[in-house]
């Protein structure tokens, strides 16, 4: 059965409100939310099953960081073809399949994973899990066409958020299992989620839809890479969540190699903050719907690196009370990022068309055109950034037999994302004296204060 949708125009409060457009988009995000969810519970398969990896598997603590790098690896560079899928495809077609490519990580996992497979074996398996990491980026662009300008914020920040909180979801389902079962049986984990995949795949056909008005565009792929701001903000957001999916990855085998926590000691704590990260995504975009996602992202910047100083403070103390404490706080401001830092997208590509001269519904569809090319390309730039948080603390532990070092980096790329911010999107540019013909009275469009507000 195909679903779709002739005519969508969000931006029309007729049609928004009274015409069941809202209604419409409501179901479609429920529905994106729980696939995502399922998909990032995927994608985080690997940071749970390196606690169940005893001695059996030969595997040093170097290696597990390497092992739990590769699905991000894979599904940072999958986000990009997943981008375009939904245009290709339509939303509700794609979300169907995505979800069904998950059993192939869940099902290859259960039938390999044991003491004694070759850690090469591990490693294919591992980079096959990075399809789950695909689905973030076909669902925020499949969301971000179905709602207006003025609410993109609070349903990319639920619909983000939800994804995120697989992350938490997955850890505690393998903290249950390594409380009831022992360190043993990884495959409980995946006797829960197989079913739940097939249960996501069949409610996304029944009741999602695809919006034919959105188009499979390579023009605006191309003009999306071409734009400065895409990269820009793909830096930002590495800072943000580069952070969130690096750490949650990362969280237990630095509790286990920093600290001496045992699996089940980690396993108690790791979901804390994914779950608190995953919570205040979409209070990271109400917020940026109402005072500028430039601001909060701002603030946010200063808020990680005085959390970062404390972990590298409680590291060197070996505090382990006080790292919980900051490392904690890193997971929430980096949620509340990720929800300020991707409402600034459609906001920087709307006023882009307000600078062209467009208005109205040609607005609009310029920077839903835009922006849904420019999210799929700024998804994958931050997904690689966990990739990076997990092969610092690789080389970290390696040379430095402790995770202060890579702290100490992150602490310098939070600062570079604070002032990159506060130079593009908030500095107010000088202006030129003179009188009203002079070239330096009126702000060009591309200046920081046209985008103060996004």
């Amino acid at each position: 059965m195909r679903r779709w949708i002739e005519t969508w125009d969000p931006e029309d409060e007729g049609f928004w409100y009274e015409g069941g457009g809202r209604r419409i988009a409501r179901r479609n995000l429920v529905f994106s939310v729980l696939s995502e969810h399922i998909g990032f519970s995927v994608w985080s398969l690997w940071s749970v099953m390196v606690l169940f990896m005893g001695p059996g598997y030969g595997i040093d603590p170097a290696g597990k960081f390497f092992l739990v790098a590769m699905p991000t690896l894979v599904g940072g560079v999958l986000r990009v073809p997943y981008t375009f899928a939904v245009a290709l495809f339509g939303g509700r077609n794609w979300t169907v399949v995505s979800a069904l490519l998950l059993l192939a990580p869940t099902v290859t996992a259960a039938c390999v994973v044991r003491p004694g497979v070759s850690y090469t074996t591990l490693m294919v398996v591992a980079a096959v899990t990075g399809v789950g990491g695909g689905n973030f980026a076909s669902s925020m662009t499949n969301i971000n066409s179905f709602y207006p300008l003025r609410e993109k914020g609070w349903a990319l920040g639920l619909n983000a958020g939800g994804g995120n909180l697989g992350v938490a979801a997955i850890q505690l389902v393998a903290l249950l299992v390594i409380g009831t079962a022992g360190a043993t049986h990884p495959r409980l984990v995946l006797a829960v989620y197989i079913p739940l995949i097939v249960v996501a795949a069949v409610l996304a056909a029944l009741f999602m839809d695809n919006l034919a008005p959105v188009r499979n565009d390579t023009g605006a792929a191309l003009d999306a890479a071409r734009d400065p701001h895409t990269w820009i903000m793909s830096v930002l957001y590495v800072g943000t969540f580069g952070s969130f999916i690096g750490y949650s990855f990362a969280f237990g085998l630095v509790l286990q190699n920093q600290f001496g926590r045992t699996p089940l000691q980690a396993a108690d704590l790791t979901f804390i903050g994914p779950l608190l990260g995953s919570l205040v995504r979409p209070v990271g975009g109400r917020l940026a719907d109402r005072f500028g996602g430039g601001r909060i992202t701002w603030w946010n910047f200063l808020a990680m690196a005085a959390a970062t100083g404390l972990v590298v403070a409680a590291s060197q103390e070996r505090s382990l009370g006080t790292f919980l404490v900051g490392f904690i706080a890193l997971f929430a401001f980096s949620g509340l990022g990720n929800g300020a830092a991707f409402k600034m997208i459609p906001g920087i590509f709307q006023k882009k068309a307000e600078a062209r001269g467009l208005t109205g519904e040609a607005a609009a569809a310029h920077a839903r055109r835009l922006s849904g090319a420019s999210m799929g390309l700024i998804g994958a730039v931050g997904a690689l950034g966990g990739v990076g948080i997990n092969l610092a603390f690789r080389e970290a532990f390696l040379n430095a037999g402790s995770g202060t070092p890579a702290f100490v980096a992150f602490l310098g790329y939070y600062a570079l994302c604070f002032v990159l911010t506060w130079a593009v999107y908030l500095r107010r540019p000088a202006r030129a004296g003179g009188g009203a013909g002079s070239g330096g009275e009126q702000a060009a469009p591309e200046a920081a204060e046209a985008y103060a507000e996004v």
